[in-house]
């Protein structure tokens, strides 16, 4: 039985082009050249001022929340629905996390929820725009925009999704984006920061090279203690050639998640990644959550996929169930954990691959 992968990166004749020939040529005076070229286009394309290609998401969220001087006694707000790699930064910096919930049609940030949970040691909110879905960036951003506290956007799952008119990553402070080898445009492993604040670009960039200054005259000097988080020439050059493809990237992306959308539309109580007027979903991971009325669980949907060769993501446990923090979890955050799935979602996928998924979730309510 041929197994269904639930991701995997597109890769074609182009980026082995660019890969090749980074390796080839791409040392001494030239060893920076793909990711300058990697930064400038990426930025264009999001419509920011600035980008700073890293070593990982979680590298870019670390340098931009350390500019921004967060340390021991400040507090972080995010949605207790999400992957470690937002909470962890936060807690390298000794600052404290506060969780709050999510909306149960979005999945994203709960902006009620923010605006109760402010303190007078409130330094940030992060907004992640969860499996490609985006946040109320009108709620936050006038929000942020009221009390002076930085918005971060955490688009790491959203590159092609869209808020009227803007790109996810580009409203608030600053926003951060992976490339990790299941995203939609990979290098690999890597991400980028963004931003419009040259101040604060400058910052990250002294930081994210062990804290040496672009415009320090000193060879080999640091002017203070920073990160090694640089992004490599090589994964930049990937990065070029799957930026050239981004278009044609995304849209298959929303092309699988229509389709599921469409197979699953006689199933009421089947939900899907929602899609408000004058946005657009990035649609990275195609994600089925099922109403609490239908008794079926997270466990018996991976079970049903796993005994036909299929994998399949489970929705993102809530961080304050995680080991090393051991909260209360918010309620939403943690039912959708227990009724939610993330389906198949790659480039190549047949239409015989999504048939066979739309068959095995059709099977769980037979």
């Amino acid at each position: 039985m041929s197994r269904i992968l639930y991701t995997k990166p597109s890769i074609t004749a182009l980026e082995i082009e660019f890969v090749t020939d980074a390796i080839t040529h791409g040392w001494g005076d030239d060893c920076y050249g793909y990711i300058q070229r990697f930064e400038k286009e990426f930025a264009q394309y999001v419509g920011t001022s600035k980008a700073i290609a890293t070593a990982s998401c979680t590298g870019a969220l670390h340098l931009g929340l350390a500019a921004l001087g967060i340390g021991p006694g400040d507090e972080v707000i995010l949605a207790d629905t999400n992957w470690v790699a937002s909470l962890a930064p936060i807690l390298y910096l000794g600052a404290t996390p506060i969780f709050v919930d999510v909306l149960p049609d979005t999945w994203c940030l709960d902006p009620a929820q923010v605006e109760q949970a402010i303190t007078a040691k409130t330094k940030a909110i992060i907004a992640v725009h969860l499996y490609g879905n985006l946040c109320d960036m009108d709620r936050l951003l006038a929000l942020s925009q009221s009390t002076g506290i930085p918005l971060i956007e955490d688009a790491a799952e959203a590159v092609g999704s869209v808020w009227h008119g803007h790109h996810a990553g580009s409203m608030g402070r600053f926003g951060v984006f992976s490339f990790h080898g299941t995203k939609t445009l990979s290098t690999g492993e890597g991400g980028i920061f963004v931003t419009h604040d040259d101040a604060l670009y400058d910052r990250v960039l002294t930081l994210s090279n062990h804290g040496r200054a672009a415009n320090q005259p000193k060879q080999f000097w640091p002017d203070l203690l920073g990160y090694k988080y640089k992004m490599s020439n090589l994964q930049a050059a990937l990065g070029c050639a799957q930026l050239q493809r981004v278009d044609e990237l995304v849209a298959r992306k929303r092309e699988i998640l229509h389709y599921y959308r469409q197979a699953f539309a006689h199933i009421p109580a089947i939900s899907m990644n929602p899609e408000p007027v004058g946005t657009q979903n990035g649609a990275w991971m195609p994600t089925l959550v099922v109403s609490q009325e239908a008794g079926i669980t997270t466990d018996q949907m991976r079970a049903a996929f796993q005994a036909q060769a299929v994998d399949a993501r489970v929705f993102f446990h809530p961080l304050s169930t995680l080991p090393f923090i051991q909260q209360t979890p918010q309620p939403t955050s943690l039912s959708l954990a227990e009724r939610g799935l993330n389906l198949p979602s790659y480039h190549d996928m047949t239409t015989a691959d999504l048939n066979k998924i739309v068959q095995i979730v059709y099977g769980l309510f037979s």
